[in-house]
């Protein structure tokens, strides 16, 4: 998301509000229709996954063939078809906001405003989505109950499970569960940011939020790591992998055309007196630049080095310490870049809308 209006005055006397409530009001409204429409679609990719279960199609059953009965289990399948329907919506409110951050067209259809309204919504949803998700899953092990506890230790053991980073120890779930919760719990503060950008500062909310294509690179992860729909190498993995090829042309096409003046680059800038800044441009721009090319290749390939059906899967080659040690570093780099922006305001610098 990126703002064009300036921090409203506050008026003689009165303190100014940290939060946008005007614009969270108003977005709240406009994301009734929209959620209404992501549960809609949620609903239908439910039918489809219970149907194939139903039918013993589904390549969910070759990993977990217990869950064969789909009545028994429909929270699990429910669970399913709100991580698909909110892997989309991020996908969507992804894409819509690097439209928002990228320089437009001389005659776009579609005004730049209404794109930053259309992305703030669809964010809301997203975070919604990702929440019933986990949420789907936690009733699934308060039912299931295999250890045979009472009611307050079901509630206990499934919550620490679903909704403590690092409470689900045993399988592909102990790093899966892991990023997904990282990117869960991310998304909300940096999501929004936007509505206490009166507070933080225009400067210190935008450069937050650039970190939430980290989110989304998350998201994808947990998705291709622990969804047992596309556990196995094939067309429906693929198809997730190509989807991820317009989101990394549209972020090379933000950085090499970004919407504010002051984030362009040029080589010339590189023997400037901003060298440092200017080389972080440049090598972010080569490395959205390399990813798209194993991007392509991926999708036109289809191999990816997902699981082969049959075959005996070897070790996983991330474990839980690395996820850890990276979101160490991820906060690290976020909370400075949160102090330097913030320093520079409250010492009265200028920020642009």
């Amino acid at each position: 998301m990126t703002d064009t209006t300036e921090p409203e005055r506050a008026r003689p006397g009165r303190r100014p509000s940290r939060i946008d409530g005007a614009a969270l009001r108003a977005d709240l409204r406009r994301v009734i229709p929209d959620s209404s429409a992501a549960l809609v679609v949620t609903l239908v990719i439910f039918f489809v996954v219970y149907v194939r279960i139903e039918a013993g199609t589904s390549m969910t059953l070759m990993v977990m063939p217990y869950l064969s009965d789909a009545r028994e289990y429909w929270l699990y399948w429910l669970c399913q078809a709100f991580g698909w329907s909110g892997l989309l919506w991020a996908w969507i409110t992804v894409m819509l906001g690097l439209l928002r951050s990228t320089a437009p067209l001389a005659r776009a259809p579609v005004p730049h405003a209404r794109i930053e309204r259309w992305h703030r919504v669809t964010s809301l949803t997203t975070i919604g989505l990702m929440f019933a998700h986990a949420f789907a899953f936690f009733l699934e092990l308060v039912r299931g109950n295999e250890e045979g506890l009472a009611w307050g230790g079901r509630l206990l053991s499934a919550f620490v499970d679903v909704f403590v980073p690092g409470g689900y120890a045993t399988g592909t779930g102990q790093v899966a569960i892991l990023i997904g919760l990282i990117a869960l719990y991310l998304a909300v503060p940096l999501s929004l940011a936007y509505y206490v950008r009166f507070w933080t500062g225009t400067r210190t909310w935008r450069a937050l939020h650039r970190f939430v294509i980290v989110v989304y690179a998350l998201s994808v992860w947990h998705t291709l790591l622990y969804g047992t729909n596309v556990w196995f190498d094939g067309w429906f993995r693929t198809v997730v992998w190509a989807l991820q090829l317009p989101v990394a042309l549209l972020l090379l096409a933000r950085l090499l055309a970004p919407l504010r003046a002051d984030e362009r680059f040029t080589l010339r800038d590189l023997g400037g007196g901003r060298g440092i800044r200017a080389f972080a441009r440049l090598g972010a721009r080569l490395a959205v630049a390399a990813t798209v090319v194993v991007l392509l290749v991926v999708t036109v390939t289809g191999r990816d080095g997902g699981r082969t059906p049959g075959a005996e899967g070897g070790e996983m080659l991330i474990g839980a310490d690395m996820v850890w040690g990276g979101l160490a570093v991820l906060l690290t780099v976020i909370g400075a870049v949160a102090l330097s922006l913030r320093g520079r305001e409250t010492r009265g610098e200028r920020v642009d809308g």
